[in-house]
């Protein structure tokens, strides 16, 4: 999703090129007068060859001529992992900031678990339904939208970014 009037395509082979894109993009859009922060995230599947991948958003879309509702992408997915025993699977969150030319900082994380059989839980978003956490025994759509927070890639990313802002307060 991009800021309206602004989108970048995203045509990066992995989460971290798509996010260097997004935010170079926007801090030349900005003229470098502003520290600018984008990401990249989805939903990779060990069985699928790491799919959907950089594409988690586009799932699905090829083939149906329009984009999917996330129902729909989760419905997919549950489909084609029907002939699959291993179900291991991660969410990627890379973040990106830049607050200068030369000065461009990168976080990327990762949240294991795996894919669901079914769809369960009301909280979050896109592929929450489906992503199972063994050792909480639900889904990340079942978790509590603070534990949820608390544990997710996102999270990670930006615990490790937000270390990066802090020295950048003490030497600008």
């Amino acid at each position: 999703m991009g800021h309206p009037g602004w989108d970048h395509e995203e045509t990066a082979e992995t989460f971290l090129g798509n996010a260097l894109g997004k935010a170079s993009a926007l801090w030349h859009r900005v003229g470098g007068k502003y520290a600018v922060l984008a990401d990249d995230s989805g939903l990779c599947v060990d069985a699928l060859s790491g799919a959907p991948g950089v594409y988690s958003a586009r799932y699905g879309q090829d083939t149906a001529g329009r984009a999917l509702t996330d129902a729909e992408k989760n419905e997919l997915l549950l489909k084609t992992m029907e002939p699959h025993t291993n179900r291991k699977a991660r969410f990627v969150c890379a973040l990106v900031l830049i607050v200068g030319e030369h000065r461009v900082f990168t976080a990327e994380e990762s949240w294991e678990g795996e894919v669901a059989p079914s769809v369960e839980g009301v909280h979050g978003f896109g592929y929450d339904p489906l992503f199972f956490l063994p050792e909480h025994g639900m889904t990340s759509a079942q978790l509590a939208p603070a534990v949820k927070n608390s544990l997710s890639h996102r999270y990670r990313a930006c615990r490790r970014l937000a270390s990066v802002v802090a020295d950048l307060k003490q030497f600008p």
